[in-house]
Parts: C-alpha cells; structure tokens; sequence
C-alpha cells in the first residue's frame, strides 16, 4: 500500500527548504548554528531551532520511507553497545529480538566484541546463528559509531536517551542511502550511486523543484 505524501501544512517554508535542512541535519557532523549559517548564505533566515523542530517532526517519516535493503538470512550482524544503556544479558536480549522482529528473519553469522552479554542472549534467542566474538572482527561497528560520536560533540551531547534513539534511527537510513557500497570503488561509480540518491531523498521527501 503506497503511503500518503508527507503533509507539510502550516509551514510557512517550502517542502525543499524544510527537507534540504534536515538533509544537512542528519548527513554532516553540522551543529544547528551552523546549519542556519549555512541556510543564512542562501538568503533562508531560520532559526536554528526551527530546523530541530523540522528534524524531529520529519526525520523519521522520512526514514521509514526509504527504499531498504531487503533483509536474507545470508546478512551478517555486527553488534555493538553504543546505544544500549545497560550491557547486560536482558538489554542484549531485548536488543536480539528488536532486530529480529524489524529483520524478519536471522542472520548467518553475529559478529560483536567479547562482552559476555551478546553469547548469553544469542544463546535464548538464537541459538543455531554463528556468533564471533573478536575485538577485531567487530571493527565495522565500532567504526560505524564515529560519525554519530562526531556528531555528539557537535551537538554537545542529545537532550535524551530517546532523542539519541531517534536521531540514530534516521541518521542509520540517511547515511545507508548516502554512503556508497563497497562495490562502488571508482569516483564515477560513487558520483552517479549519489546522484541516484539526492533523487530518491527528493522523491521521498515531496522536495522535488
């Protein structure tokens, strides 16, 4: 069933602005200062809690919009505990079956860092997946964290645990559509990948001129 378009009724700023500032929001280490400094230059005075407000309002509609990867039990998990509050076996458990349920499905392997919590929890919830547990081998999601610590600081820390849930959940999809694969190696490759994506972005966000 096709979604209804994205209202933005009784906002005084087209549909391009709203979404080319939450664009900037969730893609670029950016404080909202600079954001509104940004849109300043281009004869748009907003405030730069306004683009807060446009990006709490809008990120998630928009993310849940975005064309994603179909999940294959041949996908493999890299784990980590950055925006799990406690470590222990129960969180890790109720992290395994959050991702299944949004998955629909298991990995074939689960790799994380030797925090004794993952096993346990693999252990109850799924019990015949791989699971490695290597410092090294978790390297893509530990690296896969230091955008989102960049920017941390340039926010100077999320208001809330939730409002950190949120922002990670649209920041995952803007930065999986952005972000070329591995495949893409050559510069025309990783030009034309982003090209196809600002069009998707505009298609989703009804931000077409």
């Amino acid at each position: 069933m096709t979604e209804p378009p994205i209202s933005y009724k009784r906002h005084r700023f087209p549909p391009q602005i709203i979404a080319h500032a939450v664009w900037l929001y969730f893609r670029f280490p950016l404080s909202l200062r600079l954001i509104e400094e940004l849109l300043l230059e281009r004869g748009i005075a907003v405030y730069y809690e306004t683009v807060r407000h446009w990006a709490m309002k809008f990120g998630l509609d928009y993310a849940r919009r975005l064309k994603r990867k179909k999940p294959g039990r041949r996908d493999i998990w890299h784990l980590d505990e950055i925006v799990q509050v406690r470590r222990n076996t129960r969180a890790a458990k109720r992290l395994l079956e959050r991702l299944l349920r949004k998955q629909g499905c298991p990995p074939k392997r689960m790799i994380t860092d030797k925090l004794g919590s993952y096993g346990a929890a693999r252990r109850k919830i799924m019990p015949k997946v791989e699971h490695r547990q290597h410092k090294g081998l978790n390297n893509r999601a530990e690296h896969s964290h230091v955008p989102i610590r960049k920017r941390e600081r340039a926010m100077q820390g999320f208001r809330s645990w939730s409002g950190l849930q949120k922002f990670v959940e649209t920041f995952s999809a803007v930065r999986n559509l952005f972000v070329p694969t591995r495949s893409h190696r050559s510069a025309f490759a990783t030009h034309l990948h982003r090209l196809s994506a600002m069009a998707e972005w505009k298609s989703v966000t009804c931000a077409v001129a």
